[in-house]
């Protein structure tokens, strides 16, 4: 083929000649086995791929607005550095289809002596690894990356390049800029075949291994579960023999789940009341059992909604990645409260019908279909197509993560670090205050740690280690604090709640509900004691009279009238 001018100007804006150009394959888009190869400016056959569109993405145009660009998550990496004198530090990424292939470039006139590689460049002054590594894909690609995971550092000849895990999440191959000269889609079996470097051939094996180790993941997972009918078999044993029972993680989950969807029911009655009001209803002992609400007894509201639909799309973000080898659970769980929004009679700007096109188990469930005070911060975040472009640290992010500490307790390799990252990240879909995003990071990382057979005092020691790593932890650290102090302090509730806040935004939330689980430990409905095998702390507000708690391997929890304050829900 006769030399082509590339459709994207040079760095000064003049032509760039194609010596040798490609010819484009855009055969076998959906066909996982398929190699495809686009070349500049082709119109593709297609307008989506693994559900995801391809269409044009405009990256910042100031230098410095990369710095922020999103796609970048906190993933617990180490400092890029390098010992040897006058090796350059760099970064790239692999690019991962949920079919399994993987985006490869050619750099234009095999420049640097590269056929194919994997996008990459040198670290620009102020830009952070992961930025670089975003901005020289969308760059060299096209396509917008969003980072999933670290996988390694390669010495090349001249750098050490740092390499991630990444998805796709917007752009189209042919908008590739002049650096290349075609963009590959490969199966992953077929890649060796198109990298002829020792240095990518390195970052195949860094990919292959950390798939090898999520496979191993998933065969502990397999084993646990065995393990875990093992137990119950033992149970009815010891049944027999009128011994105590074991408890099991499954029972904890459960016992989490459904004492904050107790303590949802229990304040929905006296949500919006004040204590006067609350006393004048209920007289001066406040609310001490169900009363009716929406319609009936025992009704959930929005928290336990929203909390339901973080646990499906935490669960559907790993079964995604155990299938198709990587999934986003900030994506996947987005598309989970876009099934929310849509159960309370709302529409999104993008990506409703996506998220409804496989609804799963969860959205059918008709009492789910109903309003209960949805907080309007959830719902505008939700709507947009942005995220959340505000400024709110409301109670909303915080009330929802519950199955987030309970997701990462049964991870192998997952740590409270990791626990509170990820609440932190799916709290800022629809918060965007830090104080909104770290109160829930920090009530994910006390479930994760008691999950795993911790107290809620050691718990408290953890988070307050994590919480100074993070800008603007003031107010969540300060107010937790405080919690534990009134708490060991002898105040009674009714003075001491009072002092923490009111609840409606996220650290106030928090700490009430801390504080409620270190005072009380057993819960009674109706003159019965129901007994769970639970690590559940659950304080309703706003604004409840009272207080419930449900606490330890197996815990015995009753309401204790505490005045008119207002509290929280939330799940231990």
């Amino acid at each position: 083929m006769p030399p082509v001018a590339h459709p994207q100007p040079g760095p000064k804006g003049e032509t760039v000649w194609i010596e040798r150009p490609h010819k484009a394959r855009l055969r076998g888009w959906t066909d996982p086995e398929a190699a495809l190869t686009i070349t500049p400016g082709d119109a593709l056959p297609v307008a989506e791929l693994n559900g995801v569109r391809l269409q044009s993405w405009q990256g910042p145009r100031d230098p410095e607005a990369w710095q922020t660009v999103s796609g970048q998550r906190h993933i617990g990496e180490p400092e890029l550095a390098t010992a040897q004198p006058g090796r350059k530090l760099a970064s790239g990424l692999v690019m991962r289809e949920p079919d399994g292939r993987v985006w490869l470039v050619s750099p234009t006139n095999a420049y640097g002596g590269y056929h194919t590689t994997f996008p990459k460049g040198r670290l620009d002054a102020g830009l952070s690894a992961q930025a670089n590594a975003i901005r020289e894909a969308w760059e060299e690609s096209g396509l917008k990356a969003r980072i999933v995971a670290w996988l390694g550092d390669v010495d090349r000849t001249t750098t050490r390049t740092r390499y991630y895990l990444a998805q796709r999440e917007a752009g189209t191959p042919s908008d590739m800029g002049w650096e290349s000269q075609a963009v590959h889609l490969v199966p992953l079996a077929q890649a060796r075949a198109f990298l002829a470097s020792p240095y990518d051939r390195a970052v195949l094996d860094l990919l292959e291994r950390f798939l090898s180790q999520q496979e191993a993941e998933f065969r502990h997972d397999y084993d646990e579960r065995t393990e875990s009918s093992d137990v119950e078999h033992q149970n009815r044993s010891r049944r027999a023999r009128r011994l105590p029972r074991r408890i099991t993680l499954s029972d904890r989950y459960e016992g989490c789940l459904l004492g904050g969807a107790v303590g949802d029911a229990l304040g929905a009655p006296v949500e919006f009341m004040t204590r006067a009001e609350i006393e004048r209803r209920f007289g001066p002992r406040g609310l001490t059992d169900y009363a009716p609400a929406y319609g009936g007894i025992g009704r959930i509201t929005d928290d336990t909604q929203m909390t339901l639909f973080t646990a499906e799309g935490l669960l559907r973000t790993w079964v995604r990645g155990r299938m198709r080898g990587l999934a986003s659970h900030q994506d996947v769980v987005r598309y989970a409260y876009l099934r929310w929004l849509h159960t309370q009679g709302e529409t999104a700007a993008d990506g409703i019908e996506w998220a409804l096109e496989y609804p799963g188990w969860l959205y059918p469930h008709p009492a789910l279909h109903v309003r209960r005070a949805p907080g309007i911060t959830c719902l505008n975040a939700l709507r947009r197509d942005e995220g959340a472009r505000n400024d709110s640290k409301g109670c909303g992010g915080v009330m929802r993560v519950a199955p987030v500490g309970l997701y990462t307790a049964r991870a192998p390799h997952a740590s409270v670090a990791s626990s509170f990252e990820l609440a932190c990240e799916l709290a800022g879909l629809t918060h965007g205050h830090p104080t909104g995003q770290l109160a829930a990071g920090a009530f994910a990382a006390l479930v994760h740690v008691i999950a795993c057979g911790g107290s809620l005092d050691e718990a408290l020691d953890e988070v307050f280690g994590l919480l100074p790593r993070y800008p603007r932890h003031e107010e969540t650290l300060t107010a937790l604090q405080h919690a534990r102090q009134l708490a060991h302090s002898g105040e009674t509730p009714g003075r001491a709640i009072p002092r923490l806040g009111q609840g409606w935004v996220a650290e106030e939330a928090l700490a009430i509900a801390v504080y409620c689980a270190l005072q009380a430990h057993n819960f009674t409905t109706s003159k019965k004691v129901f007994y769970w095998p639970s690590i559940t702390m659950a304080t309703r507000t706003p604004p409840a009279p009272w207080r419930v708690t449900c606490w330890g391997r197996w815990g015995a929890c009753k309401p204790s009238p505490s005045g008119g304050w207002r509290g929280w829900s939330c799940a231990m």
